[in-house]
C-alpha cells in the first residue's frame, strides 16, 4: 500500500510521443504518465526526488534523440511480487529487440503465465524506461499496449524494430 506521506515530485516534459508527466519519490522514479499530464500546483518538494526527475528527463531526451539505449534511473516500483518479476524481466530486454509474452513468462520461470505477464505489463507504471513496448504477441504481431498501439509502433520504430507483417 502506498504511504500517503511519501513526498512525490512531478514534472511534465515534451517528447516525440507526447507530453510525459514524470513522478518521483526520494527512492526513485514512480511513474511516467501520458494520460494525465497536469502537475499539482501545491506539491511538496524533495531535493532527492527532484534530482531523480532531472536525471530522468535528461536520459529520456537522450533516448528519443537516439543517443541512449539503457537507463540507469533508480526505480520505486510498487506492485505484487509477480508484477515485480515481470517488470524486472522487461528491463532485461535489449534495446531494439522484442520478445513474446510467452518468452517473457518463460524468463520468469512461469511458462504458462503468458496472459498474466501481459496483464502485469499493462499495469507497468513506468513505460519506456521499463520497456513493455518490447513485448509482442507470439505470432510476431504487436499485441497490446496500455498506451496504445500508435505509441508502441513509435517506440519500436525509434529503436529500429521493423513492424511485424
Amino acid at each position: 500500500m502506498k504511504n500517503s506521506k511519501t513526498i512525490r515530485n512531478q514534472i511534465v516534459v515534451a517528447s516525440p510521443v507526447g507530453k510525459l508527466r514524470l513522478i518521483a519519490s526520494d527512492k526513485g522514479l514512480v511513474a511516467i504518465d501520458v494520460r494525465n499530464v497536469r502537475v499539482a500546483s501545491d506539491q511538496e518538494t524533495s531535493a532527492s526526488a527532484q534530482k531523480i526527475l532531472s536525471a530522468t528527463k535528461k536520459q529520456l531526451e537522450q533516448y528519443f534523440a537516439g543517443n541512449r539505449t539503457t537507463f540507469d534511473i533508480p526505480l520505486d516500483l510498487e506492485g505484487t511480487d509477480f508484477q515485480q518479476q515481470a517488470w524486472r524481466a522487461l528491463c532485461r530486454i535489449p534495446y531494439g529487440k522484442t520478445i513474446s509474452y510467452g518468452q517473457q513468462a518463460k524468463n520468469i520461470k512461469k511458462p504458462k503465465a503468458f496472459r498474466a505477464v501481459g496483464s502485469a505489463n499493462g499495469k507497468n507504471p513506468i513505460p519506456i524506461i521499463v520497456p513493455c513496448h518490447r513485448v509482442v504477441a507470439g505470432d510476431g504481431s504487436l499485441g497490446g499496449y496500455s498506451l496504445g498501439l500508435k505509441m508502441k509502433k513509435q517506440l519500436l520504430a525509434l529503436e529500429g524494430v521493423s513492424e511485424a507483417e
